[in-house]
């Protein structure tokens, strides 16, 4: 073996075995460049994921309230409008307002 096929940018992989390719993740072959990859995912969930072997889940309860309004505007939580956190902040205190009535009544 030579020091230039040692360095040489070339190599072998005999088997490569994907079980999934899911959010940010891709798979490239030969000379790439990716720019400007960007992903949007919404997971909810509200319990998780049971994995491998022999689980048993019993008695579980969950509870998941997701309005998935801000959702549809995709943007990050510093870029959200004055106005949308007022009403946010608004209809907040009367979710508390309401629930606090409901406990003294």
């Amino acid at each position: 073996m030579t020091l230039s096929s040692f360095l040489s940018p070339q190599f072998v992989i005999g088997t490569i075995r994907i079980g999934s390719v899911e959010n940010a993740s891709c798979i490239n072959m030969g000379n790439n460049w990716p720019t400007a990859f960007e992903s949007h995912q919404k997971l909810t969930q509200g319990f998780g994921s049971v994995s491998g072997d022999r689980n048993l889940v019993a008695g579980i309860r969950s509870l998941l309230n997701d309005s998935d309004f801000l959702d549809m505007l995709n943007v990050s939580d510093s870029d959200i409008p004055e106005w949308l956190k007022n009403l946010l902040l608004q209809q907040s205190a009367q979710n508390k307002e309401s629930k606090e009535g409901q406990v003294k009544g």
